[in-house]
């Protein structure tokens, strides 16, 4: 190894702990291919063949924890019938030597009505045309079971841990943000109000690691910090989920970012990045994840050498690089791919529905050499 890469490999303990053996960390990566009850397809094990070795932290996407979660193809954590996938995914990873976690999701609003099983689309406000209605308060009650009971699965599936997908405008994002919870009652108001589903989230898993004795068992949590609009979250209102955060038993928190380098939108210095600033408040008591827009080895070291986060995590590069950790490690990062070449597409080992958003120019993916970028994302 290039000695000037070598923090990147420094060994971290977590605070109940674990130790992850480096700073590298595989992004959620969706690759929208799964069976109709969560199986795991010949593509999607394709896919994953040692695309993560090396890492320190494997990252399993979006993973539906209800019926009504789902949005689009994607693993599940439901009932005892998805232990088989969860235990396989779990076994992918720790035969690569990372430790693993699953991002535990629902879609809320964003769900598709013709996935979730005859559940209707729910959120915690509905909407005026009905695309979906407004939750219950034994519904939200039953979720907070449903995110409990899918970390009990991934537990007993042989996982490290859990995180708690609570960005990029999903249910948990959903609930903190003063433009989709416009409730009055116990889940809804003022924002510690609109904090209440997270943090009762976070419980509910730690009683579920309490149970079984599992101290080891990893919990993170994922936001994205601000969102537009007039009622949008602010920085302001994301640095006080931070110092509610910090406050739960949790093992890290993971920002999710399209740009790492992103300067504060309101609610904070506008002079500052997000990074600086969400790392300056949790100031040293739980670890943070940062990521957006990383492909080379430089890019990546550079990012960790701000000191804004303990860990980098790599999203796009992993997708281009199925060896990136590998490539870093042994000296050949001037081999690292920064672009899709259409006239390489075997080597990514992309599913086709990955291909397909390639094609189309979606951002969700790295550019194409032939085609580029043609829509770019910038909500959050």
């Amino acid at each position: 190894m290039d000695p000037t890469y070598a923090p990147l490999f420094e060994p971290y303990t977590l605070n109940n702990g674990v130790e992850i053996k480096n700073r590298l960390t595989v992004a959620p990566l969706t690759i929208y291919d799964q069976g109709p009850d969560g199986e795991i397809t010949e593509a999607n094990r394709r896919f994953w063949k040692d695309r993560i070795r090396g890492f320190g932290l494997y990252i399993m996407p979006f993973t539906n924890v209800h019926p009504s979660a789902i949005g689009f193809e994607s693993p599940q954590a439901i009932s005892e019938s998805n232990l088989p996938a969860l235990t396989e995914y779990a076994e992918i990873a720790h035969g690569q030597g990372v430790k693993a976690v699953v991002q535990l999701a629902h879609a809320g609003a964003h769900a598709n009505r013709a996935m979730t099983k005859g559940y209707d689309v729910i959120a915690p406000t509905g909407h005026v045309l009905d695309a979906f209605r407004t939750m219950t308060d034994a519904e939200v009650r039953e979720l907070i079971h449903s995110f409990a009971n899918a970390a009990e699965l991934a537990l007993r599936a042989g996982f490290d841990g859990v995180e708690i997908h609570g960005a990029n405008g999903f249910l948990v994002q959903q609930f903190v943000s003063a433009a989709t919870n416009l409730r009055t009652d116990h889940w809804g108001g003022d924002l510690a109000k609109r904090m209440r589903f997270s943090l009762e989230i976070i419980d509910a898993i730690d009683a579920v690691r309490r149970e079984h004795d599992r101290p080891d068992f990893i919990i993170g949590y994922r936001f994205s910090p601000e969102e537009p609009g007039a009622r949008g979250l602010t920085m302001a209102d994301t640095l006080n989920l931070v110092d509610a955060l910090v406050d739960k038993p949790l093992q890290y928190l993971h920002v999710s970012l399209w740009d790492f380098y992103k300067r504060v939108r309101r609610g904070a210095n506008q002079e500052l990045t997000r990074m600086q600033v969400l790392h300056d408040r949790i100031a040293g008591r739980l670890p943070l994840i940062g990521v957006g827009n990383l492909y080379t080895a430089d890019q990546i070291l550079e990012a960790y050498r701000t000191g804004w986060a303990e860990f980098i995590a790599v999203g796009k590069s992993v997708l281009l690089n199925p060896n990136l950790a590998e490539l870093i490690e042994t000296g050949r990062q001037d081999e690292i791919q920064t672009v899709f070449d259409w006239d390489r597409a075997d080597e990514y080992r992309y599913t086709p529905a990955m291909l397909e958003g390639t094609r189309m120019g979606a951002d969700f993916y790295p550019p194409s050499k032939q085609y580029g970028v043609s829509y770019v994302t910038e909500k959050f």
